[in-house]
């Protein structure tokens, strides 16, 4: 009725009628339902982006651009191989060529008749009588090997072998072998030398020549005159060699 006051349950919502519609949230769309508003754009932005993505397709990275997978000169992994192929195959044919060259420089014992009992006995005399034959270098050389410092012997040959070189990317080249073998810390047959011939070796190999190992060369016959090669003469190998050629002798 036009004359009657609102009861006072009415009166509070009337009063929050406002704050009720800010507040209002819109039930839970049914199925079949069109939405309406934000939520019609939405929809809309889904249904465009859904019919631009080919089926099976993989979305693009952000950041990413879309690249052939054969190109070779975009793709990281395929120009790392390549290059890794061609690194690697150039390292093979360097070892190749090394190796052989160090086959050709020393091989596992120098081509000598068999000695005489009477050759034998000059490398008794000295030293030098028994360095200057191939055979007095091989049955020495092969003692050495006894006593695990064959490499004294292979350095000594090696520096001979290098000073009868006269073309100089073969000089280089086996003066750089020369160093990884025998002068190299890092090297398992690396001869035993002082700081002061090290530094003369260091300051050749700037330009390296026949002569470039000559003190190191000389310091290594030095040793292995007064160390090795007394014990070489007291050794099975020299005396039995003595009593095979004598027996020979005797017979013949």
């Amino acid at each position: 009725m036009a004359g009657e006051l609102p009861s006072p349950a009415e009166e509070p919502a009337a009063k929050n009628g406002g704050e009720q519609c800010k507040d209002f949230q819109p039930a839970p769309e049914i199925q079949g339902e069109i939405p309406m508003g934000s939520e019609r754009m939405e929809v809309r932005k889904r249904q465009t982006s859904a019919s631009q993505e080919a089926p099976g397709s993989v979305p693009a990275q952000p950041g990413v651009e879309n690249r052939s997978p054969n190109a070779c000169c975009f793709c990281w992994c395929c120009c790392c191989s390549c290059s890794c192929l061609t690194v690697r195959n150039q390292d093979e044919r360097t070892r190749a060529a090394s190796h052989e060259l160090r086959s050709e420089t020393i091989a596992n014992c120098e081509e000598s008749s068999t000695p005489t009992l009477e050759e034998v006995n000059t490398w008794a005399q000295s030293f030098d009588k028994l360095m200057r034959t191939p055979a007095g270098r091989n049955a020495f050389r092969e003692f050495l090997r006894t006593e695990f410092s064959e490499e004294n012997m292979l350095f000594w040959m090696a520096c001979e072998d290098l000073k009868q070189e006269s073309n100089k990317s073969v000089i280089e080249e086996k003066a750089r072998l020369i160093y990884e073998d025998y002068i190299s810390i890092l090297s398992p047959k690396e001869v035993s030398l002082d700081s002061r011939v090290r530094e003369v070796i260091n300051r050749n190999m700037l330009e390296p020549n026949q002569h470039t190992f000559d003190d190191a060369q000389l310091q290594i016959y030095t040793l292995m005159h007064r160390d090795s090669y007394p014990r070489f003469m007291n050794s099975a190998i020299y005396k039995d060699l003595v009593e095979s050629l004598s027996q020979r002798s005797a017979e013949a």
